[in-house]
Protein backbone atom coordinates (compact mmCIF):
# COMPACT_ATOMS: atom_id res chain seq x y z
CA UNK A 1 0.00 0.00 0.00
CA UNK A 2 2.85 2.55 0.71
CA UNK A 3 6.83 1.65 -0.23
CA UNK A 4 8.90 3.51 1.70
CA UNK A 5 12.49 4.69 0.15
CA UNK A 6 14.99 6.48 2.72
CA UNK A 7 18.55 8.08 1.13
CA UNK A 8 20.75 10.69 3.61
CA UNK A 9 18.04 12.55 5.29
CA UNK A 10 15.37 12.09 2.53
CA UNK A 11 12.62 10.03 2.62
CA UNK A 12 9.95 9.21 -0.61
CA UNK A 13 6.57 7.71 0.30
CA UNK A 14 5.02 5.88 -2.86
CA UNK A 15 1.21 5.10 -2.83
CA UNK A 16 1.39 1.67 -3.93
CA UNK A 17 -2.19 0.67 -5.20
CA UNK A 18 -2.17 0.07 -9.03
CA UNK A 19 -4.27 -1.92 -10.61
CA UNK A 20 -6.89 1.36 -7.70
CA UNK A 21 -4.82 4.03 -10.15
CA UNK A 22 -4.08 4.59 -6.13
CA UNK A 23 -7.56 5.73 -4.95
CA UNK A 24 -7.59 7.08 -1.46
CA UNK A 25 -9.37 4.61 1.29
CA UNK A 26 -9.82 5.06 4.82
CA UNK A 27 -7.03 2.55 5.41
CA UNK A 28 -4.16 4.17 3.17
CA UNK A 29 -5.02 7.37 4.44
CA UNK A 30 -4.93 6.23 8.13
CA UNK A 31 -1.31 4.14 6.95
CA UNK A 32 -0.03 7.57 4.89
CA UNK A 33 -0.85 9.67 8.20
CA UNK A 34 0.92 6.91 10.66
CA UNK A 35 4.44 6.58 8.43
CA UNK A 36 4.15 10.54 8.37
CA UNK A 37 3.98 11.09 12.43
CA UNK A 38 6.73 8.16 12.50
CA UNK A 39 8.76 10.48 10.21
CA UNK A 40 8.11 13.70 11.71
CA UNK A 41 9.49 12.44 14.85
CA UNK A 42 12.87 10.65 13.50
CA UNK A 43 15.91 13.35 14.16
CA UNK A 44 17.51 12.08 11.00
CA UNK A 45 14.72 12.66 8.43
CA UNK A 46 14.70 16.24 7.23
CA UNK A 47 12.55 16.07 3.94
CA UNK A 48 9.71 14.04 2.47
CA UNK A 49 8.30 13.03 -1.33
CA UNK A 50 5.40 11.48 -1.86
CA UNK A 51 4.78 10.19 -5.20
CA UNK A 52 2.33 7.32 -7.10
CA UNK A 53 3.34 5.94 -10.43
CA UNK A 54 3.10 7.37 -13.69
CA UNK A 55 -0.35 6.82 -14.34
CA UNK A 56 -1.06 8.56 -10.85
CA UNK A 57 -0.70 10.09 -7.95
CA UNK A 58 -4.59 9.37 -6.99
CA UNK A 59 -7.18 9.62 -9.05
CA UNK A 60 -9.30 10.29 -6.31
CA UNK A 61 -10.95 8.76 -3.25
CA UNK A 62 -12.84 4.99 -3.39
CA UNK A 63 -15.80 5.52 -4.43
CA UNK A 64 -17.11 1.89 -3.36
CA UNK A 65 -16.30 3.03 0.56
CA UNK A 66 -17.96 6.65 0.20
CA UNK A 67 -20.86 5.18 -1.34
CA UNK A 68 -21.73 2.34 1.26
CA UNK A 69 -21.00 5.16 4.03
CA UNK A 70 -23.74 7.07 5.93
CA UNK A 71 -23.22 10.68 7.52
CA UNK A 72 -23.44 9.70 10.84
CA UNK A 73 -20.49 7.22 10.26
CA UNK A 74 -18.26 10.09 8.79
CA UNK A 75 -19.41 11.81 12.39
CA UNK A 76 -17.94 8.44 14.40
CA UNK A 77 -15.18 7.30 12.45
CA UNK A 78 -14.17 11.10 12.39
CA UNK A 79 -13.82 10.48 8.97
CA UNK A 80 -11.26 13.76 8.22
CA UNK A 81 -9.02 13.35 11.20
CA UNK A 82 -6.62 11.39 9.75
CA UNK A 83 -5.84 14.01 6.51
CA UNK A 84 -5.59 17.12 9.49
CA UNK A 85 -3.10 14.61 10.78
CA UNK A 86 -0.92 14.81 7.15
CA UNK A 87 -1.34 18.47 7.21
CA UNK A 88 0.01 19.25 10.15
CA UNK A 89 3.16 17.57 9.58
CA UNK A 90 6.08 19.70 10.64
CA UNK A 91 8.59 19.01 7.98
CA UNK A 92 8.61 19.42 4.88
CA UNK A 93 6.69 17.85 2.46
CA UNK A 94 7.05 17.63 -1.51
CA UNK A 95 4.31 15.71 -3.81
CA UNK A 96 5.96 14.27 -6.89
CA UNK A 97 2.72 14.11 -9.37
CA UNK A 98 2.54 12.33 -12.71
CA UNK A 99 -0.53 11.43 -14.19
CA UNK A 100 -4.11 12.33 -12.38
CA UNK A 101 -4.37 14.29 -9.10
CA UNK A 102 -7.79 14.43 -9.13
CA UNK A 103 -10.65 14.87 -6.37
CA UNK A 104 -8.32 13.17 -3.05
CA UNK A 105 -5.25 12.96 -4.72
CA UNK A 106 -5.80 16.71 -5.80
CA UNK A 107 -6.74 17.24 -1.94
CA UNK A 108 -3.59 15.11 -0.77
CA UNK A 109 -1.06 16.92 -3.02
CA UNK A 110 -2.21 20.41 -1.59
CA UNK A 111 -1.91 19.04 1.54
CA UNK A 112 2.24 18.91 0.65
CA UNK A 113 4.42 21.76 1.34
CA UNK A 114 5.29 22.19 -2.59
CA UNK A 115 4.13 20.39 -5.55
CA UNK A 116 6.70 19.17 -8.46
CA UNK A 117 4.47 17.87 -11.83
CA UNK A 118 4.87 16.32 -14.76
CA UNK A 119 4.11 17.49 -18.01
CA UNK A 120 1.46 15.08 -18.34
CA UNK A 121 -0.67 15.58 -15.14
CA UNK A 122 -4.22 16.25 -14.86
CA UNK A 123 -5.66 17.67 -11.58
CA UNK A 124 -9.33 18.80 -10.46
CA UNK A 125 -11.94 18.64 -8.07
CA UNK A 126 -14.70 16.57 -10.32
CA UNK A 127 -16.43 15.66 -6.75
CA UNK A 128 -19.69 18.24 -7.90
CA UNK A 129 -20.05 15.21 -10.94
CA UNK A 130 -20.44 12.75 -8.58
CA UNK A 131 -23.31 15.13 -6.70
CA UNK A 132 -21.15 16.36 -3.54
CA UNK A 133 -18.36 18.48 -2.97
CA UNK A 134 -14.99 18.14 -1.82
CA UNK A 135 -14.19 16.96 1.77
CA UNK A 136 -10.68 17.47 2.68
CA UNK A 137 -9.82 20.55 1.80
CA UNK A 138 -10.64 21.20 -1.61
CA UNK A 139 -12.71 24.69 -1.90
CA UNK A 140 -10.63 26.02 0.77
CA UNK A 141 -7.04 25.20 -0.36
CA UNK A 142 -7.57 25.67 -3.99
CA UNK A 143 -9.54 29.09 -3.34
CA UNK A 144 -6.00 30.12 -1.83
CA UNK A 145 -3.54 28.67 -4.24
CA UNK A 146 -5.42 29.98 -7.25
CA UNK A 147 -7.69 32.41 -6.43
CA UNK A 148 -11.59 32.56 -6.00
CA UNK A 149 -12.72 32.78 -9.79
CA UNK A 150 -10.69 30.00 -10.81
CA UNK A 151 -11.23 27.84 -7.59
CA UNK A 152 -15.13 28.38 -8.41
CA UNK A 153 -14.52 27.70 -11.92
CA UNK A 154 -13.05 24.10 -11.02
CA UNK A 155 -15.24 22.76 -8.35
CA UNK A 156 -18.72 24.12 -9.80
CA UNK A 157 -17.48 22.41 -13.38
CA UNK A 158 -15.66 19.44 -12.15
CA UNK A 159 -12.98 19.90 -15.17
CA UNK A 160 -9.45 18.59 -15.13
CA UNK A 161 -6.86 21.33 -15.57
CA UNK A 162 -3.24 20.57 -16.91
CA UNK A 163 -0.18 20.92 -14.97
CA UNK A 164 1.05 24.24 -17.39
CA UNK A 165 -2.21 25.78 -16.09
CA UNK A 166 -1.41 24.48 -12.64
CA UNK A 167 1.76 26.26 -12.95
CA UNK A 168 0.43 29.59 -14.11
CA UNK A 169 -2.38 29.50 -11.57
CA UNK A 170 -0.05 29.12 -8.88
CA UNK A 171 -0.59 25.52 -7.48
CA UNK A 172 2.43 23.97 -8.11
CA UNK A 173 6.20 24.74 -8.26
CA UNK A 174 7.69 23.73 -11.83
CA UNK A 175 6.63 20.87 -14.88
CA UNK A 176 9.04 18.33 -15.77
CA UNK A 177 9.66 15.44 -18.29
CA UNK A 178 7.18 12.46 -17.30
CA UNK A 179 10.79 10.40 -15.98
CA UNK A 180 11.79 13.60 -14.10
CA UNK A 181 9.67 14.53 -12.01
CA UNK A 182 10.43 12.18 -9.14
CA UNK A 183 14.06 12.79 -9.99
CA UNK A 184 13.19 16.81 -9.40
CA UNK A 185 10.76 16.46 -5.91
CA UNK A 186 14.21 14.64 -4.65
CA UNK A 187 16.53 16.92 -5.83
CA UNK A 188 14.92 19.57 -4.10
CA UNK A 189 13.68 17.92 -0.84
CA UNK A 190 17.78 17.12 -0.48
CA UNK A 191 18.42 20.70 -1.29
CA UNK A 192 16.29 21.45 1.63
CA UNK A 193 17.54 18.51 3.78
CA UNK A 194 20.65 20.71 3.61
CA UNK A 195 19.50 23.31 5.59
CA UNK A 196 19.10 23.94 9.57
CA UNK A 197 16.12 21.55 10.37
CA UNK A 198 14.70 23.49 13.01
CA UNK A 199 15.20 26.96 11.16
CA UNK A 200 13.25 24.82 8.08
CA UNK A 201 10.49 23.84 10.54
CA UNK A 202 9.94 27.45 11.77
CA UNK A 203 9.99 28.62 8.59
CA UNK A 204 7.15 26.46 7.29
CA UNK A 205 5.26 27.39 10.02
CA UNK A 206 5.86 30.95 9.35
CA UNK A 207 4.25 30.90 5.63
CA UNK A 208 1.67 28.67 6.76
CA UNK A 209 0.72 31.30 8.98
CA UNK A 210 0.69 33.86 6.47
CA UNK A 211 -2.46 32.07 5.00
CA UNK A 212 -4.13 32.11 8.07
CA UNK A 213 -3.93 34.81 10.41
CA UNK A 214 -3.94 38.84 10.05
CA UNK A 215 -0.85 40.20 9.08
CA UNK A 216 -0.17 42.07 12.46
CA UNK A 217 -0.58 38.30 14.17
CA UNK A 218 1.90 36.41 11.20
CA UNK A 219 4.45 38.97 11.86
CA UNK A 220 4.38 38.71 15.50
CA UNK A 221 4.91 34.59 14.84
CA UNK A 222 7.34 35.05 12.39
CA UNK A 223 9.05 37.61 14.78
CA UNK A 224 9.07 34.91 17.86
CA UNK A 225 10.28 32.36 15.79
CA UNK A 226 13.51 34.93 14.52
CA UNK A 227 14.02 35.42 18.66
CA UNK A 228 14.23 31.67 19.22
CA UNK A 229 16.19 30.57 16.73
CA UNK A 230 19.46 32.71 17.71
CA UNK A 231 18.95 29.80 20.92
CA UNK A 232 20.24 27.18 18.29
CA UNK A 233 23.63 25.79 17.78
CA UNK A 234 22.52 25.86 13.53
CA UNK A 235 22.38 29.78 13.87
CA UNK A 236 25.81 29.90 15.96
CA UNK A 237 27.19 27.58 13.13
CA UNK A 238 25.76 29.06 10.11
CA UNK A 239 26.57 32.80 10.90
CA UNK A 240 30.75 31.26 12.27
CA UNK A 241 30.65 29.71 9.06
CA UNK A 242 29.55 32.29 6.83
CA UNK A 243 31.99 34.76 8.60
CA UNK A 244 34.56 32.13 7.91
CA UNK A 245 33.46 31.30 4.62
CA UNK A 246 33.27 27.42 4.72
CA UNK A 247 30.07 25.79 4.19
CA UNK A 248 28.18 24.96 7.37
CA UNK A 249 27.73 22.12 8.86
CA UNK A 250 23.99 22.08 10.22
CA UNK A 251 23.05 19.33 13.29
CA UNK A 252 19.63 20.29 13.79
CA UNK A 253 20.36 21.78 17.41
Amino acid sequence: MLIIEKKDHVVKISLNRPKKMNALNTEIIRKLADTLEELDRDSHVRAIVLTGNEKAFAAGADINELAATKPVEFVLKQFFRDWERIRTISKPLIAAVNGYALGGGNELAMCCDMIIASETAKFGQPEILLGVIPGAGGTQRLTKAIGRAKAMEMVLTGKTFSAAEALAWGLINRVTAPDEVENEALKLAHEIAAKPPVAVRLAKQAINKAQELPLDHGLNFEQNAFYLLFSSEDQQEGMQAFLEKRTPRFRGK
